[in-house]
């Protein structure tokens, strides 16, 4: 991956990458390299046989659809997006990402965190606990080498805290490392459980010449179900929770940031909690910025975040939702069984943490337009390569035929994105207008 930017059809100014050629899969056997800014000008079409099968890709108009709808929706409400990237992870998304307005990129760690400055950002948030040397000792060289970049993470216990300053003190002439206090839930991931402990931790990381708390933080994805009836007052929970420690922290002088830094927000339920990050401070009067941080919204899918979002999309009215952008596609290569075919696509391939992939479309060998398909058409089981798809015998006038391609929608699409090394972006029509590089 190259600093140089080139034009792209998703628009914008995204990264160059090295050339793309064979050997990741998706890619066709033995065609010359080419530059990734002109895979639009090679006339490809993603089902006319020239890609090999099993292929991920993109839809471009749901990805556009995708990003003005979530900027709108932060927009709306006074707030900022920062997407979590490790869905992607993908330099030309982030830097879209970016263009379309989002205040910077959130991160899991150190070494994702420095694929995204490589990609542009100046802003950046690490969603978890930063304690090891080398990460820490990673972001105070990154601050280092870009000026005007700024790396918040997240500290939850005085446990923590005594690793980064031993780091500190062994190192002098390091930064202050930027933090946000995490408040947590029960049976949870991170984060502190109760009052009492948030204010501990508070108090000593503004006492602590390593660090400067610029604010708090609560990750509410993991208690969402789906259903409003549970979802509303979890979240409302949990914030109140937060709200305690944010005025708490404002009475006592704990922020040491002019700008009070709130965030919250995974793809789930991010309208719970959207509505509380700006609160007033009371004591001071500082302003507070919150941020948003979805990572899944941008390619959306076809199973578990559809079901979460059309209730998003009843409690906030919405006219209209997020729209899957992410497909994987696969040959029909064996009939084995009656009522069974196997599909050339397994878990190396893409998402099945949550659910079976969903098969929506159909297309013949030889045609690159797809039909829809009988609804009794199930994955119901998947092998590193192989996929078993199985029907009704109702639908056995209908059943699929070998050589025929299968398109199917994924359940949580980050488990499918580390799959893959790259994935052509493409039209409604299938034709394809540009590429997108993974660096996991």
């Amino acid at each position: 991956m190259t600093g140089d930017t080139t034009s792209s059809a998703l628009g914008g100014a995204t990264p160059a990458t090295t050339l793309l050629g064979p050997g990741p899969k998706g890619f066709p056997h033995g065609h010359a390299p080419v530059p990734r800014e002109h895979i639009a000008a090679l006339g490809w079409n993603a089902l006319d046989g020239r890609l090999p099968l099993p292929l991920a890709l993109l839809k471009r108009e749901a990805l556009e659809h995708n990003l003005a709808w979530m900027q709108a929706f932060v927009r709306e409400r006074g707030i900022e997006l920062a997407p979590h990237g490790k869905t992607t992870m993908s330099p030309e998304l982030f830097r879209r990402q970016l263009d379309a307005g989002a205040w910077g990129l959130t991160f899991a760690t150190v070494t994702q965190l420095a694929v995204g400055v490589a990609a542009g950002a100046r802003r950046a948030l690490i969603a978890n606990q930063v304690l090891g040397d080398a990460d820490l000792a990673g972001i105070q060289a990154l601050l280092a080498a870009h000026v005007g970049l700024r790396v918040v993470f997240l500290v939850d216990s005085l446990a923590q805290l005594g690793l980064i300053e031993a780091w500190f003190a062994a190192h002098p002439g390091s930064v202050p490392f930027e933090v946000l206090l995490e408040v947590g839930v029960e049976g949870g991931r991170c984060g502190c459980r109760t009052q009492a402990e948030a204010a501990a931790l508070a108090r000593a990381l503004h006492a602590s010449a390593a660090v400067r708390l610029a604010g708090i933080e609560c990750y509410e994805g993991l208690g969402a179900k789906g259903r409003s009836e549970s979802d509303v007052p979890y979240a409302a929970a949990l914030m109140d929770r937060v709200d305690a420690v944010v005025q708490l922290c404002d009475a006592e002088a704990l922020f040491d940031a002019e700008e009070v830094l709130m965030s919250a927000g995974g793809s789930g339920i991010f309208d719970l909690v959207a509505g509380r990050l700006r609160p007033r401070l009371a004591h001071t009067g500082r302003p507070v910025r919150g941020l948003l941080r979805p990572g899944c919204y941008l390619t959306h899918d076809h199973g578990n975040y559809k079901r979460l979002l059309a209730r998003v999309q009843e409690r906030c009215g919405c006219a209209d939702t997020l729209q899957p952008a992410l497909e994987v596609w696969a040959h029909v290569q064996s009939r084995p069984e009656p009522r069974l075919a196997i599909l050339s696509v397994g878990r190396r391939d893409l998402s099945f943490d949550i659910e079976m992939p969903i098969p929506f479309a159909r297309a013949a060998r030889g045609s690159t337009v797809p039909g829809g398909l009988p609804g009794s058409w199930k994955v119901t089981g998947l092998n590193d390569q192989h996929a078993y798809l199985r029907w009704d015998a109702t639908d056995e006038d209908a059943a699929p035929l070998v050589g025929e391609r299968v398109g199917l929608g994924i359940s949580h699409p980050c488990t499918t994105f580390d799959k893959w090394h790259w994935m052509p972006v493409v039209e409604n029509d299938y034709r394809v207008v540009d590429a997108v590089t993974m660096q996991f």
